[in-house]
């Protein structure tokens, strides 16, 4: 068994201009503190001049506690003129699903849940429909039932945020939730991943599969990524595509795409609850 498992750790991600001598000043700070580092991984964006980095130590032994290694890690960050975050493993993280009318998704995070693949509590579902609340029975999770249209839209949005504080929620997961999340929900709750049944950026907005199948495309797939304001746009997490032929039509196309779904959300989520995804700008870093 690693120290890893038998200690919880820290992970930085760190992203900042690119100079000389930045890998010493972050492993040093480390270092100096009594830590030992678990991983490490970097990358130079060289279109931007951007070095990105992820490092995860043991806290076992660490001289700095817990809440005073950000406001130390600060005064190096400063200035390096960097972003950063800091995270531990030992920290759950509480997820809040939200679905339609389609099961597919739900169904596959539930299940990963409960076999606990994902270091995370799920104690909310929300849904603009009532006909998955059996499900959420199903697992033991609430469910809160808030139709949509344009005239409630941004009162329910006021209660979606109610109840993401409520229930402390630090991640929304789109399952397959149909509506448009607004600028101003956003601005207020930014932590939010969908899955979208295309691979971005072809064939963005609704009925994908409907577009590529009158394309005569020989591949479809999926793509999960963080949400903007921007439809469909938002910095991608995970991605993939499975082939198809002449044969296949529109049903096939979904049936294909709902596997496909499951599997790159999951995919999605779980690198995040893992600290793996660093944003900057409209683009990620996954160190998987």
């Amino acid at each position: 068994m690693t120290s890893s498992q038998l200690y919880p750790a820290a992970t930085l991600l760190i992203s900042c201009p690119d100079q000389q001598g930045l890998v010493a000043k972050i492993a040093n700070f480390i270092y100096a503190n009594g830590g030992n580092i678990i991983h490490a991984d970097q990358h130079r964006d060289e279109a931007s001049a951007l070095f990105l980095s992820r490092i995860e130590w043991s806290l076992d032994g660490f001289n700095l506690p817990r809440d005073l290694i950000g406001p130390a890690f600060s005064a190096i960050a400063q200035p390096l003129q960097a972003n950063w975050q800091l995270r531990f493993s030992d920290a759950v993280p509480r997820i809040a699903i939200w679905v339609s009318r389609q099961d597919h998704c739900l169904l596959d995070l539930l299940w990963r849940h409960q076999a606990r693949e994902f270091a995370a509590e799920i104690p909310l579902i929300i849904s603009n429909h009532d006909s998955l609340q059996p499900l959420a029975e199903q697992f033991n999770i609430d469910f809160h039932h808030l139709p949509i249209s344009r005239e409630t839209k941004a009162k329910q949005e006021n209660q979606q945020l109610a109840l993401l504080e409520k229930y402390q929620i630090d991640l929304v997961v789109l399952a397959k939730y149909m509506q448009v999340l607004s600028g101003s929900f956003l601005a207020q709750f930014p932590q939010v991943i969908n899955i979208h049944h295309s691979f971005l950026p072809a064939f963005m907005g609704a009925q994908p599969y409907h577009r590529a199948h009158e394309r005569g495309v020989k591949i479809i797939g999926a793509t999960a990524h963080y949400v903007t304001e921007d439809l469909d746009a938002g910095p991608i997490i995970e991605q993939d595509v499975v082939r198809i032929t002449h044969r296949d039509d529109v049903k096939d196309l979904i049936r294909k795409g709902k596997d496909l779904e499951r599997i790159v959300l999951a995919r999605g989520v779980r690198l995040h609850l893992q600290n793996r995804v660093l944003v900057y700008g409209n683009r990620t870093v996954v160190f998987a």
